[in-house]
C-alpha cells in the first residue's frame, strides 16, 4: 500500500467510525492492518478494529461482545503511542474504556498531529 493509499484508507477510516458506522469502519481498518508487517504494530491495528467490533456490540445491546471484545482491544491498544500508527490512540483507549463500561459516547478516531 502506498503512502498515499494508506492516508486516504485512514481518512476513510476515521469518518466512517467518527459517523457511527462500525462495521464499515472496522472493514477499512482492517485493509490497513492487512498491509502491515512489524507485529507490534499489527496488534495496535487489531486494537482498533477490536474496538470499532466493541462499539457495534454496545450499539445492538451485546453486553457479552462488549465485554469480550472491547477487553481485547483495551488490552492490544495499552501502552505509549507507537510511532508507526497514524491514529491517536493514548487519549483514544481512555475515551473508549469509558465508553465501553456505559459512561460516556463513543470516542472519535483522530490522525495525529505529531507524526
Amino acid at each position: 500500500m502506498t503512502p498515499q493509499a494508506r492516508q486516504r484508507q485512514l481518512e476513510h477510516a476515521r469518518d466512517l467510525f467518527n459517523a457511527g458506522e462500525f462495521w464499515l469502519a472496522h472493514e477499512a481498518l482492517e485493509t490497513v492492518w492487512r498491509s502491515i508487517i512489524d507485529e507490534n504494530e499489527r496488534r495496535v491495528w487489531q486494537g482498533l478494529i477490536q474496538a470499532a467490533a466493541a462499539l457495534l456490540h454496545r450499539e445492538r445491546g451485546n453486553r457479552h461482545g462488549v465485554v469480550v471484545v472491547g477487553a481485547a482491544a483495551l488490552e492490544k491498544l495499552s501502552g505509549p503511542q507507537h510511532p508507526a500508527v497514524e491514529l491517536e490512540t493514548v487519549r483514544f483507549r481512555d475515551r473508549l474504556s469509558r465508553a465501553l463500561a456505559g459512561e460516556a459516547d463513543p470516542p472519535h478516531l483522530e490522525l495525529r498531529t505529531d507524526a
